[in-house]
């Protein structure tokens, strides 16, 4: 049995050793117990161990031990609430990352339409050049349950009822090279922000990059967008996809590590900025994890200069003689509710979104519990509904809050989970750089 959380450990996909590290951490978790209410993966596991008399877990069958790994979507809430994770206890239990281990180690034994289905998921900007090229046609396609959904759904197993984003004609980046620079004069710049697009806000999203940008610019902030990035690839790594993760892992740290290189040395310090959770989690800690050699260097001088927009915005605000403009000529809601999105509460850095939008001077009633999307795992047919039960929590939480305060206004950092909770509630939450960038009179811009 080997406790490895590193890709690169001879043992780390070896099947046996594998089961018995999933017996090790399921006994744990089965006797704790903590986590019962995240994700069905938990549930799922203590029913089959109390299914025998003496709850010995190395008698669960293969299928029982992969049905846990399946219902994973690696929100990775246990992991914050674990009290025996790495380098706080002897135990070493990382069940998220234990979960990617057994994903990798299972990517041979798939279907081929499982493994047509990853790749089509995981492709995202191929999806995104075609999509974007052909809107507003692909959009009228791509419609919930769209006759193009449900053929979608039978091929690519992507579920017709699930909402998603319309793909916007112009591209973030090619309205981006269309502006003039920005450069503040040296006695007035406040930052230098290196952004990373993510699929989300190239192809869709544009005008969360958009509003950024803007927001950025009103407060003395300079921005680039380094050539050579694509989609983080967490669609693949979640899928156990190892080998075409790193291809993105690799190009990204690349570009991304050559930009900040370029600026060191200028008097401000360069960082890369992500607006969506998931693509932020994966430059700070999974890139590190996955590489190696000369491009782990790379990912690890990205990851020491990635934040989160609100995490950067508030490091502005708060820095030694740099501050945010607060005067926000728009009325903004008394009372919204914020959606404290999973993967940006593994990054801990606490609740920068909610403390950003506040400064505006609603008042923020926080709602942190999972909407069941991951990067895409609720997005498959095969898991939209156990997905759909996990959003009912936080679906009802808006709900209340919405009927309590009157004001139905959701403000929510990540766009798929924006979506889930949009199937549930019927209204879609705005992002927190939506929300800075109206208060600021900032026009919307598709």
């Amino acid at each position: 049995m080997t406790t490895t959380y590193d890709p690169f450990h001879p043992n780390y996909t070896d099947r046996d050793d594998l089961r018995e590290e999933l017996d090790r951490v399921y006994d744990l978790c089965h006797g704790c117990r903590l986590c019962f209410k995240f994700c069905s993966s938990f549930p799922t596991l203590f029913e089959a161990v109390d299914e025998h008399p003496d709850q010995d877990t190395s008698k669960l069958t293969d299928a029982e031990r992969f049905q846990v790994v399946d219902e994973c979507f690696n929100c990775k809430l246990c992991s914050i609430n674990c009290p025996y994770i790495p380098g706080q206890h002897e135990w070493d239990l990382d069940f998220p990352r234990l979960m990617l281990r057994a994903k990798q180690a299972k990517q041979a034994d798939k279907s081929l339409a499982e493994k047509v289905t990853d790749h089509a998921i995981g492709m995202t900007d191929t999806t995104g050049v075609i999509a974007s090229a052909t809107a507003p046609v692909a959009n009228k396609l791509l419609e919930t349950n769209a006759p193009g959904r449900k053929v979608m759904e039978k091929v690519l197993g992507i579920s017709a009822e699930r909402i998603l984003d319309p793909y916007r004609r112009e591209r973030f980046s090619s309205w981006f090279r269309k502006r003039a620079a920005f450069d503040p004069a040296p006695a007035d710049k406040q930052g230098d922000a290196l952004i990373f697009t993510t699929c989300q806000i190239e192809y869709s999203n544009t005008g969360i990059g958009k509003d950024f940008v803007r927001i950025a610019e009103r407060n003395n902030i300079s921005c680039s967008l380094p050539e050579g990035q694509q989609c983080c690839g967490a669609p693949f790594l979640h899928e156990g996809d190892v080998d075409n993760f790193r291809k993105a892992a690799r190009k990204n740290v690349r570009a991304l590590a050559a930009a900040i290189r370029s600026k060191l040395g200028q008097g401000i310090e360069p960082v890369v900025v992500a607006a969506q959770p998931t693509c932020g989690y994966v430059l700070k800690f999974d890139y590190v994890d996955y590489l190696d050699g000369v491009d782990r260097a790379d990912a690890e001088l990205v990851a020491k200069h990635t934040y989160d927009t609100s995490e950067y915005l508030m490091k502005v605000h708060k820095g030694e003689g740099t501050s945010l403009d607060t005067n926000f000529p728009n009325p903004v809601p008394e009372q919204v509710t914020y959606h404290a999105p999973c993967h940006l509460r593994a990054q801990n850095i606490g609740l920068k979104s909610r403390d950003l939008i506040k400064l505006t001077g609603t008042k923020p009633t926080v709602v942190a519990e999972c909407s069941g999307i991951d990067g895409m795992w609720g997005l498959r047919a095969t898991n939209v509904d156990l997905a759909r039960k996990v959003a009912k929590k936080p679906a009802e939480l808006i709900k209340k809050n919405a009927e309590k305060h009157g004001n139905d206004v959701v403000v929510g950092d990540c766009t798929l989970a924006n979506g889930g909770l949009a199937l549930e509630t019927g209204s879609a939450p705005t992002h927190p750089l939506q929300f800075l960038a109206r208060a600021y009179a900032i026009p919307e811009e598709d």
